[in-house]
């Protein structure tokens, strides 16, 4: 299985809507993480992750906002463009942030066509069921690859009151059933579900075509995907049951930073070989 998993990514240049496919289609795991810049856009991409997410997340992490509502469409455009640039092989998708979308379905094409004319990312993102399916349906038909969004949703964060996981009661289950299934039939090339039962993930994956990509939604899922600054142990003011942290390097940094400022002070940097 090994052997096959590598196989499908090594022999694409570059990641694109058909390689997810068949990454779906042969049970290899795709792999996701978010980027906002150009350090980690290489870093991400040179390590081997499947696509790049340049999320709104951007605007908890990147621009210290409690929530993903104020970051704009230029802001999103300005941030996918510098990590497109320097993405080789993996699948740059950005959102579209909040108001982006949401007004008509012709405001939502303009700004994917925006997007996508301005960045080089390969496609889309957004938040939503049913209610985004003409839009979901006007932008993959016009030919730009998109991502539904269903399950815990940020950009609805202030209706929900918290981040208790969704799908939780039955009526909702069924709600977040029908809400994949017409996403994938309106166009989109994979779902993400946030914070769902690990049981109700499995459920919907198991009755799509598409791929579904989880973000605390169990084992099951096409792929998973976390928030970069999460997993690295960089972003302290929120850390969910659903982060693995593999490093912490908020730590790493701190400490580093504080050797920096006292060298300086000592006059232990810089040396003479340090020097010109």
């Amino acid at each position: 299985m090994n052997d096959t998993r590598a196989s499908i990514s090594a022999r694409v240049s570059r990641v694109t809507t058909r390689t997810i496919q068949e990454m779906k289609d042969s049970g290899e795991t795709i792999a996701c993480l978010t980027a906002y810049d150009f350090l980690f856009a290489r870093l991400l991409d040179e390590a081997g992750v499947d696509i790049i997410l340049v999320g709104d997340s951007l605007s908890n992490v990147f621009q210290g906002n409690s929530t993903t509502l104020p970051v704009t469409l230029d802001e999103m455009i300005y941030h996918t463009k510098i990590v497109s640039n320097i993405v080789r092989h993996a699948m740059v998708i950005t959102d579209l942030p909040f108001m982006s979308y949401q007004v008509t379905v012709e405001e939502a094409f303009r700004n994917a066509g925006r997007v996508m004319k301005e960045t080089n990312a390969l496609g889309v993102k957004i938040e939503g069921g049913e209610r985004v399916a003409k839009v979901v349906e006007k932008i993959s038909g016009e030919g730009i690859p998109i991502i539904g969004h269903i399950g815990l949703m940020p950009q609805s964060i202030l209706k929900y009151g918290g981040y208790r996981p969704r799908g939780t009661s039955e009526e909702e289950a069924q709600a977040l059933i029908r809400d994949a299934l017409i996403l994938e039939e309106a166009g989109a090339f994979a779902i993400v579900l946030e914070k769902i039962p690990a049981s109700l993930g499995r459920t919907i994956t198991e009755k799509l075509r598409i791929p579904t990509i989880g973000i605390g939604a169990g084992p099951y899922c096409s792929g998973q995907i976390l928030v970069t600054p999460d997993m690295l142990g960089l972003f302290e003011d929120f850390r969910p049951r659903f982060v693995r942290r593999y490093a912490n390097l908020a730590e790493d940094i701190s400490r580093a930073v504080r050797q920096y400022v006292a060298d300086v002070k000592t006059g232990a940097f810089p040396t003479q070989a340090e020097s010109y």
